[in-house]
Formats: C-alpha cells, sequence, structure tokens
C-alpha cells in the first residue's frame, strides 16, 4: 500500500518560487540547462560511490523524452538517487534555507549577500527554475541506497506531496514537467530540445539522449592530457567551434592551478574579424563551468586586442550568482584574463622566432586588432617585440620586420629607431623626409595605420632606442655616416654673391607665401627635392597633425615651415631668375607652386585645382622656351 503524505512550504516560499522564476533568469530554456547539470551531478555521485566501491556499476546516463500531446517533458538519470528525506532536504532546500532576509535580499539583487553563493549548484535552487515553465512537475526518484522509491509532485504554489511506491522502481531520478499551455509546443520539440542542449550542456561527461538521438558527441578537449589529444581532434573541435574549414595557426591547451584552477583550449585563426563591421561584437571566449555552458562569448576573459583569440575556459572555482547567468565575483575572472593574455603573448612569441612565416599570416589577418594591445599600459612592453613594419629595406609592402631585426642592422652607435608615417610604401619612398636617411644608408620603418603613430608616442622607445619620427629627426646626428650614393654628382658650392642672393630669394618667397608659412629657410635634410614642409613645433608629425584635426573637425590647412633645398637645380634656377631681375613675377608663382606641391605631397591639398592650372602655364611657358632653344 502506497503511503502519501503532504508537506506545505513555509510562508516566504511563494514569494521566493516567484521571483525565481520571473526575476532571476533571462531565457527560459536555462532550466533544461539546470535540470541536466542536477543529473549529471547525481550520476557522478553515483560513479564515485560504486568506484569506491570497487563496483562499475551500470552505464549511467541522460534521457529526455517529450510526449507533445499530453504537453509534458521527461527528463531521467540513473543516478544516485534520492530517499524520502533527501528529497524533503534537497528539494525543499529553498523552503528551508527561505528565511525572510534571503528573500529580502534577493527581491534587492543582492544575490553575494546571506551566503546566497554557498547555493549555488545544490539541487533546490537550479531545480525550481522549472516553475518557469511548468504547472506542474513530479519527481520520480530511488536511492541506491534503499529499495523503496518515491514521488514528489508540486505546482510550487505552496505545497507539495510526497508518495511513496513500490520498490520495482528503476534507480536514479525521472522529472516529468507539466508544460504552460504556450510553452508546451516549444519545449516538446525534439529538435528544439536537441538545439538547447547543444548549446549549454554539449560537453557534459555523461550521454545525453533526446529520444533515441545521442545529442553530446563532442569531448571536452580541454579536460583530456594535452598528450593524449591529436592535432586531428583539436581541429575538429576548431572546426566545431567556429565553422572555420582552415586549420588555426595556433593551438593552446593549458590547464592552471594557481591562482585559479582553470582550463582553456584556445585557437588563433587565419581569418580576420571586422571590428568595425557586422562582427564588431561577435568575439569573446565561452565561459564553462565543470563543463556546463554558463556564458557564450564572455568578453571579459580576453581584452578587445585579443578578440581573434576562439575558444572555450572551463572552471572548477567561479562562484556565480543564483541564476548562474551572470559572474558574482570579477575576481577570478581578472585573474583567468591575466594568465590567458600572458599564455597567448608567450605562444605568440614562440611562433615569431620558430616559424615566421606563419606568424606573418598571424600579422596579416590579426595587426590591426593586436596593435591597439599598445594602449594597455601593462601589456605595451611585451607587444612591442612582436611588433611588424614595413621598411626602406624591402624590396614591396608584404614584407616586414621587428624592432629587433631593425636593431641588427642599425648602424654603429645608432642609437634611435626611425619610423616615417604615409598612406603607402610608394608615398614614404617619395617623402622628401627620406631623403637624407636614404643618402646615408640609415633604415626607415614605414608605417601605414593610423594607429601607428599612437604606438610609436607611446612606446617612445625599445631597448635603449629612441623611437623617431624621420620628420624630427637631428639631421646633425646623420653626419657621421658616410654617404651610401657616392657615385652621385654633387652640386657646385654657391659663391658669395649666390649665397647672398639665396638669401634675398627665401625672404622674397616669404613674402609671396605670406601667412600660408611660418619660415621659409634652408634645409640639411633634402637630396632630391625642392622643398619639404616641417612642423614649428618640432614635435608634432604631419599624420598625427593630421589625425588630431579629423578628431577635432578642423579642416583648416595648418601653417607650417617650408624647407628649401639650397643644392637642387630648380632653386639654383630660381637664383639666377633673381639676379636678373628680383621683382619677376615668375618667383612668387614657382613659390606658390612649390608650397602647393609640398602640401599635396603632405596631405593637405584638398582643392588642386589652382595648382594643375598652374602646371599648365608654367608648362605653357616651358614649351615655348624649349621651342626657342631648338631653332
Amino acid at each position: 500500500m502506497t503511503a502519501k503524505k503532504s508537506y506545505k512550504f513555509k510562508a516566504e516560499i511563494k514569494e521566493l518560487l516567484d521571483i525565481l522564476v520571473h526575476s532571476l533568469y533571462t531565457h527560459k530554456e536555462i532550466f533544461l540547462r539546470e535540470l541536466v547539470s542536477n543529473a549529471s551531478d547525481a550520476l557522478d555521485k553515483y560513479r564515485w560511490k560504486t568506484t569506491a566501491e570497487d563496483n562499475d556499476g551500470p552505464d549511467l546516463d541522460i534521457r529526455i523524452s517529450a510526449d507533445k500531446e499530453a504537453g509534458v517533458l521527461t527528463i531521467t538519470d540513473t543516478g544516485i538517487g534520492m530517499t524520502r528525506e533527501e528529497l524533503i532536504q534537497n528539494i525543499g532546500t529553498i523552503a528551508h534555507s527561505g528565511s525572510a532576509e534571503f528573500v529580502k535580499a534577493l527581491a534587492q539583487n543582492k544575490e553575494g549577500d546571506s551566503g546566497v553563493e554557498g547555493l549555488i549548484g545544490r539541487f533546490g535552487v537550479g531545480f525550481y527554475s522549472v516553475y518557469m515553465v511548468a504547472d506542474e512537475v513530479t519527481v520520480t526518484t530511488r536511492s541506491a541506497d534503499s529499495e523503496t522509491a518515491c514521488a514528489w509532485t508540486s505546482d510550487g504554489q505552496g505545497s507539495y506531496t510526497i508518495t511513496d511506491l513500490p520498490g520495482d522502481t528503476p534507480r536514479g531520478t525521472s522529472l516529468a514537467v507539466k508544460l504552460k499551455s504556450d510553452l508546451s509546443d516549444e519545449f516538446t520539440d525534439l529538435d528544439a530540445l536537441k538545439r538547447i542542449i547543444k548549446k549549454h550542456s554539449n560537453f557534459i561527461a555523461h550521454p545525453i539522449f533526446v529520444g533515441e538521438d545521442r545529442v553530446n558527441t563532442v569531448t571536452a578537449l580541454w579536460r583530456e592530457p594535452k598528450f593524449q589529444v591529436k592535432k586531428e581532434q583539436y581541429n575538429e573541435f576548431y572546426q566545431f567551434l567556429t565553422y572555420d574549414t582552415d586549420e588555426p595557426l595556433a593551438t593552446i591547451h593549458t590547464s592552471v592551478d594557481a591562482p585559479v584552477q582553470f582550463n582553456a583550449l584556445v585557437f588563433l585563426g587565419k581569418h580576420s574579424r571586422d571590428p568595425f563591421g557586422m562582427g564588431r561584437d561577435d568575439w569573446g571566449l565561452d565561459l564553462y563551468v565543470r563543463r556546463v555552458l554558463i556564458q557564450k562569448q564572455n568578453k571579459d576573459l580576453v581584452p578587445e586586442w585579443l578578440s581573434f583569440a576562439k575558444g572555450v575556459v572551463d572552471t572548477e572555482d567561479l562562484p556565480l550568482n543564483i541564476s548562474r547567468e551572470t559572474l558574482q565575483d570579477n575576481l577570478l575572472i581578472r585573474k583567468i584574463r591575466t594568465s590567458l593574455i600572458k599564455t597567448i603573448l608567450a605562444e605568440l612569441t614562440t611562433m615569431a622566432e620558430n616559424d615566421k612565416d606563419a606568424y606573418n599570416l598571424f600579422w596579416d589577418a590579426h595587426a590591426e586588432l593586436f596593435k591597439g594591445g599598445c594602449q594597455d599600459y601593462l601589456h605595451r612592453e611585451k607587444l612591442a617585440p612582436l611588433l611588424r613594419f614595413n621598411s626602406s629595406i624591402h624590396e614591396d609592402h608584404l614584407e616586414l620586420t621587428s624592432f629587433d631585426d631593425y636593431i641588427a642592422r642599425a648602424k654603429p652607435d645608432q642609437k634611435e629607431i626611425y619610423f616615417l608615417f604615409g598612406p603607402s610604401r610608394e608615398a614614404c619612398k617619395l617623402s622628401p623626409h627620406v631623403e637624407i636617411f636614404r643618402k646615408k644608408g640609415v633604415e626607415v620603418l614605414f608605417l601605414y595605420e593610423p594607429v601607428d603613430e599612437f604606438i610609436m608616442d607611446g612606446l617612445k622607445e625599445y631597448k635603449e632606442f629612441k623611437l623617431i619620427s624621420a620628420e624630427h629627426a637631428d639631421t646633425a646626428s646623420l653626419d657621421k655616416y658616410a654617404s651610401a650614393e657616392s657615385d652621385k654628382e654633387q652640386a657646385p658650392e654657391l659663391g658669395d654673391e649666390e649665397k647672398s642672393a639665396l638669401d634675398a630669394l627665401l625672404g622674397k618667397m616669404q613674402d609671396a607665401l605670406g601667412e600660408k608659412v611660418t619660415q621659409v629657410r634652408l634645409s640639411s635634410r633634402l637630396s632630391d627635392s625642392p622643398v619639404c614642409l616641417a612642423n614649428p613645433d618640432g614635435h608634432t608629425t604631419s599624420s598625427m597633425d593630421k589625425i588630431m584635426r579629423v578628431m577635432t573637425k578642423d579642416q583648416s590647412i595648418p601653417t607650417k615651415v617650408l624647407e628649401i633645398n639650397p643644392d637642387h637645380p630648380l632653386i639654383r634656377n630660381l637664383i639666377q631668375v633673381y639676379q636678373a631681375d628680383a621683382d619677376d613675377a615668375f618667383i612668387p608663382r614657382a613659390a606658390t607652386q612649390l608650397y602647393e606641391s609640398a602640401l599635396l605631397l603632405e596631405g593637405y591639398l584638398t582643392d588642386p585645382h589652382a595648382l594643375v592650372g598652374r602646371i599648365q602655364e608654367l608648362l605653357t611657358d616651358s614649351s615655348g622656351w624649349y621651342v626657342q632653344t631648338k631653332k
């Protein structure tokens, strides 16, 4: 004869259930994750018990079935099961712990108070999430230590009943969930149930069957010893995780015991992520606690400048809030984050040293994001050796070099690393500011991205080598190096009269340009170009100036210094024009043309119409003079 007895919850349990069901859980499907996690815990307990008793026991699994017509979802495990007393204690945990203070703390969203973190993972807390979707729940269970089974039934409104059952009930626990009418179709659909299991519980160690099909077929590789995992397994898992058909560039499999215990499996792929397009938020590592997915794409585990890293992190130590959906203690997350950053940077350092081709592929795909780490003060110096740049010594824009490679090629006694920003390699090569370095055979790094300017400005030096823009280089410091262009014909020295005329010519050009320039002066940096522009403060580069103007929406043309190359044939010709007629109209025309040409090279000339018109006039005049000389 079966015995049936009713129990009443404490007065505050109804309020507590209302909070659990309507406030803490963001998505209703979470209830299935909680019930599967509880079932997995029961299986683990039974496996431990039978192992301790030197008895392997039967197969352990979780089975989920659905009766669409009746609107009932059933979750069954072959785990440790519960006695009547354990049912009252475990499922009654909330009622037992449900003091008025506990309810008040939950209502005020203070999950960290009142010792709530100690309840996480206990059957009573996760179990009651089922009432988000259920009108009634029946728990049928038999303990491995008892021949007597019992059934617990409640609608979650204020009371529950426990009924003793015959002893032929299988060991384990079965939950029959009578679904709310508006949710019945959703949670009795086997395909939908499979999707939920794959999303939240795919790596539970025990088999999970939905209907006749096992759902969790992918192994939690991060929990396996590294020496047992084959490359093919890593590749398969990477493709499962990312849907990328290519192999990853690098696989990082790490287990950490201190200062926080966690396992991680992280991949560095070959393809870039568009941080400014549709995929700008598609990043982060999947966070698991004991193989159960807690948060998809957690963005606190790695900084955005490492957002190209894909993978999972699984920890035993992480305390969560009552719903397992949000993190309660960010200190542990920060410790995991610090460890992951260190590990990823170590992997990249090894790749850069031992497989330059692979590292170049990484740089080509992820440099735009990765360079953002140089704005992170804590990691700036660690990233510096991993930075790569195109250089004046290269044959094309595809070649890359590091700071260390640059230093190895530096001139004797050189303590500077020179760089120049430009929109392209051709623009950098044609820049007047590079001419003195080309003449002296000194290497210049070419920077093509605006962020590169901020990197150099933030680093300031590398291994006692100062990072200096070619625009602001002290040309006197290059005098100690012999010319690398010894076969190039040098311009004859100017006589005293020509020097005097040159000084006067500079004044004439200054008058012609007026407030467009702060000064017209001689240059020691030019060898091939007639003129160049320089910032009067000697600190801000042209590219940084343009960045700042974009930020402040300043579209005006900056006032700069116009530097003149006294050895250029054009300037020598202008000296002769001035000596012949100091008021010749050609001088102001030439000064304006040279100034606007320099503006064009610097990227400041927004309206080239006047320049083009002036070029056509000069060509017309010069072609006429040329024809006359041929007669």
